[in-house]
């Protein structure tokens, strides 16, 4: 944990707290920012300030315990046994918490950190047979499409996927690679993630596994309450909403906070775009409207790379009419987070101010 291995050369603090930027800082913007990083790391504060993602409102910032993501660190390496020397790629950005948290681990476990660009095709950039990796859902999906990379994704040995739904193409199109993949469930509060499912596999699973060290409960209204004391000072309630099992597995509905109430509906947003995710090839956001007569009004948002007739067809056939958007709107492009979640509320905000009468909305019949 007092140094750390990049691209096979080992540093020390003292490469990072003096006043000259050290060569590997110079190789790319993206280095660069991992060099920012580390030095803030070795700095003599034992607190980080971090920012969530803001995919349902304004990010915030937080301080956070270096201790405390040491801990999270260690949750992750003893899991998947991550050893000294071990090759890690990092490909997420730096701004956010899974970035961070990639460094973090290559500290504790001694592992040989390989930065790339994040971007939608990290494997194009690097042949080099990992033996750990994260990635947001985005990047594996586009590695799947190009021979030589989804070559190079079956032979990471441990990929963990978070940062966003895994539609069940996507899960399945996975389920029968070799190398033992794993979907993640966290926040920027937890320090990352606090429970794993393996999606690959004859392990796979719907159902997260919890760390030994992480307590959960439901709470009166069904919201996940998170106690994990070795990364966070208390316990919290979450807005996801659970479901457990008797062995203390959990799965999760949905966001409180992403509940449209029309007509007297109770809609969970997450479920619905769960069936639309295999119809629909670009990005896309299910959201709400204020309605004279229903309360909210459900609307479908997609990027003009979709057939909006094809669409509705889906909805038709896949979705009760209680349960069916009132429109589909087309937009250049659905809002995004940094870290490429749907950003809630700038799409709430881009549906009021749809044109109801345009020709790029189109009323569900």
């Amino acid at each position: 944990m007092n140094e750390i291995r990049i691209e096979g050369e080992v540093h020390t603090p003292v490469d990072f707290t003096g006043e000259r930027e050290i060569s590997f800082a110079g190789k790319s913007p993206f280095h660069h920012q991992l060099y920012l990083f580390l030095r803030e790391w070795f700095s003599q504060s034992p607190t980080l300030r971090l920012h969530t993602s803001g995919s349902t409102g304004k990010p915030k910032e937080i301080t956070v315990r270096k201790e405390h993501m040491l801990q999270s660190a260690k949750s992750t390496c003893d899991f998947f046994q991550l050893k000294k020397e071990d090759k890690a790629l990092l490909c997420l950005p730096l701004e956010y918490i899974a970035g961070k948290m990639m460094v973090v681990r290559a500290l504790y476990a001694g592992l040989d950190l390989y930065p790339v660009m994040p971007g939608g095709h990290p494997l194009a950039q690097t042949d080099i047979p990992f033996d750990f990796a994260a990635m947001i859902p985005l990047q594996v999906y586009n590695s799947l499409q190009l021979a030589e990379e989804k070559e190079r994704l079956s032979h990471i040995k441990y990929l963990i996927i978070g940062g966003g739904a895994i539609d069940k193409s996507l899960e399945a199109a996975l389920k029968e690679f070799p190398n033992a993949i794993y979907s993640t469930y966290g926040m920027t509060e937890t320090l990352s993630h606090i429970a794993l499912r393996r999606i690959s596999g004859p392990a796979a699973s719907s159902y997260y596994t919890p760390f030994p060290s992480v307590n959960l409960s439901l709470s009166r209204d069904n919201r996940l309450s998170i106690d994990a004391p070795l990364v966070a000072d208390k316990p919290f309630i979450t807005n996801d909403i659970a479901e457990f099992r008797a062995d203390g597995r959990f799965r999760i509905i949905g966001r409180s906070d992403n509940i449209i109430n029309s007509g007297g509906i109770k809609i969970q947003i997450e479920e619905v775009e769960l069936v639309l995710r295999p119809h629909i090839t670009g990005n896309f956001a299910v959201t709400s409207i204020p309605h004279p007569k229903l309360g909210e009004a459900m609307i479908l948002m997609i990027e003009q790379s979709d057939d909006p007739a094809y669409v509705e067809n889906a909805i038709h056939q896949l979705l009760p009419r209680h349960r069916q958007p009132l429109l589909i709107h087309t937009t250049e492009a659905v809002p995004q987070t940094g870290n490429g979640k749907t950003d809630r509320a700038a799409t709430k905000q881009l549906a009021k101010k749809i044109n109801l009468s345009s020709s790029t909305t189109r009323y569900i019949h």
